[in-house]
């Protein structure tokens, strides 16, 4: 074939290189020949080749143009492309069509430039220029080359720093080359082949990426294995609980494991900007704290009171934290920490928390309930925290419980809040002399009033629980927070009341399940809230600020 027939048989065309080398179970002609077959079946307008039997085997079956090498090694155990003029030869007279030779600066020095006139002269078939450079291209079209090939860029001494194909390259060797230029090497996806035919390549090789399936499998097995150990490599998040007394904070394992924990007093009414500037003390001595415990933390999360959108800014707060209603709190953390800051509802957080790391783990929709000095809420639905439009959702203890009632810290009267906090629970003891803690004490003690006190709240919880399971129809009720933990009476006594306000009962599965997360739930929380919006598989409810931030 011409040159001219050559380039009307392949421009703009895929050519396959089809070769094994030793060892691979694939060294045969006669499999070579089926890969060829194969390539020539998907669309490869030409078949690249090395040594004479694969060649004539090739040619048994298919039509379509043959580049021929052969690969010789030398005594200092470097391989050289087609050598000789004999190996040409026999590649010639073994159906080749055209011969590529190696003609970087070490095939030049090999004699490559005078093997492509002898190639001319005797065989009178085209011959292609192997190269590296755009110097040694320049070289084997002044030789007589019909073609250039990007084959050996990165595969010799003086260009081994180049490890990716480099489409730039391809745009080099047409600009200087007087002849068609081919790509070839390090090509090993349809994107990158796309971006050689973009630069100016008449057609494009591709070799391993197609023929070599041990090179593929291994590459895949790669992936997979590095993306598994990323995925279960236990990462660091710091964690912090805003609450309107305490601030809780700690270092936290992806694995949920505590490393450090802390508390310090919340200025709670001392305004946003107060608020603001403790949280970044907070963030410096838990950043501190994981450096001396040799971690670097992947982010930053935070649960406050208060409802908050999804960059981070408080959308609305009662006045247990005054002026905190409109705070950039994810932003300030972000450009104080440099880190990427989640930002939460700390009951929606704690329903995060029990989701990663508690007893939401295998559950896909539930209704997480804290009792405290307040009443937060978190829901699941279908698998996903139910933030709502305007990221008000779960405000399960400003549910209207009793018309005119009890004042309540939104500013309106009756919620289910103050029906059920710890204030609640010391006013039906009746004694204003003790905590919510001793009451507690004392029911696990057989104090009758105290009992009965757990149970009067218990009564108002069941029915103010019964809007969001008749809603949302979940797995279970998970409750955490101070009055849950140590009082078993309380879920004894939710379990008795909640059927007298949920129809049909007997058709509910409902499980009413005592957190696992404890204390420290609102950090475990927090820190899951951190690895939420870092991942990059499955879309996350929360979104990182500071990735929009530093981009």
């Amino acid at each position: 074939m011409t040159p001219t027939e050559i380039v009307r048989c392949i421009r703009g065309r895929l050519m396959v290189s089809c070769q094994a080398g030793e060892g691979d179970v694939f060294r045969d002609p006669k499999l070579m020949s089926l890969f060829a077959a194969a390539a020539v079946a998907g669309g490869a307008a030409g078949i690249r080749a090395n040594g004479p039997d694969d060649i004539r085997a090739i040619r048994k079956i298919t039509n379509v143009p043959i580049i021929g090498i052969d690969k010789t090694l030398l005594p200092d155990g470097l391989l050289l492309i087609t050598a000789s003029f004999e190996s040409a030869r026999a590649l010639v007279a073994a159906g080749a069509d055209m011969v590529a030779l190696d003609c970087s600066e070490r095939g030049q020095q090999a004699g490559a430039l005078g093997r492509i006139r002898e190639i001319h002269a005797k065989l009178r078939v085209p011959v292609l220029a192997d190269v590296a450079s755009v110097e040694q291209a320049v070289s084997a079209v002044k030789a007589g080359a019909d073609f250039v090939l990007s084959t050996l860029r990165g595969y010799t001494e003086e260009t081994n720093h180049a490890l990716d194909f480099d489409p730039k390259f391809i745009e080099e060797l047409v600009r200087a080359s007087a002849v068609p230029v081919i790509a070839e090497g390090r090509i090993s996806s349809p994107e990158q082949a796309r971006q050689a035919i973009a630069a100016g390549a008449l057609a494009v090789v591709v070799g391993t990426a197609i023929t070599r399936p041990t090179e593929i499998a291994r590459r895949f097995a790669a992936a997979i294995e590095s993306e598994h150990a990323r995925r279960h490599a236990v990462r660091h998040a710091i964690g912090i609980d805003l609450g309107g007394t305490q601030t809780k904070y700690g270092i936290v394992g992806s694995d949920g494991t505590l490393l450090f924990k802390a508390a310090v007093e919340t200025p709670a009414k001392s305004g946003a900007r107060a608020l603001l500037d403790h949280l970044k003390h907070v963030v410096q001595s838990a950043t501190k704290k994981a450096t001396e415990l040799g971690h670097e933390p992947l982010a930053l999360g935070v649960a406050t009171a208060g409802w908050v959108d999804d960059r981070g800014r408080v959308a609305y707060a009662t006045d247990n934290l005054p002026g905190w209603t409109g705070t950039p709190v994810g932003e300030e953390l972000a450009v104080a920490s440099g880190l990427p800051v989640a930002v939460e509802n700390d009951a929606n957080a704690l329903a995060v928390g029990e989701k990663y790391f508690g007893a939401a783990r295998s559950l896909r929709d539930f209704v997480c309930i804290t009792l405290g000095t307040g009443l937060g809420g978190g829901c699941y639905v279908g698998g996903r925290l139910n933030r709502g439009a305007h990221y008000l959702a779960n405000m399960l203890g400003h549910i209207p419980l009793i018309p005119d009632g009890v004042s309540c810290s939104c500013g309106l009267r009756g919620c289910l809040e103050p029906y059920v906090n710890a204030a609640a629970l010391v006013h039906y003891a009746g004694d204003s002399h003790v905590s919510a803690a001793q009451v507690i004490a004392g029911a696990n003690a057989g104090e009758q009033r105290a009992i009965e006190a757990i149970r009067t709240l218990a009564r108002h919880l069941a029915r103010g629980c019964a809007a969001p399971v008749s809603l949302l129809d979940p797995e279970a009720l998970i409750l955490g927070g101070g009055l849950v933990e140590s009082n078993p009476i309380l879920i004894s006594a939710l379990s008795d009341e909640l059927p007298q306000f949920l129809r049909p009962w007997e058709n509910r599965a409902l499980r009413i399940i005592p957190s696992q997360l404890a204390y420290h739930g609102g950090v475990l929380g927090a820190a899951a809230l951190a690895f939420e919006c870092t991942r990059d598989s499955e879309p996350a409810n929360h979104r990182c600020v500071a990735t929009d931030i530093h981009r």
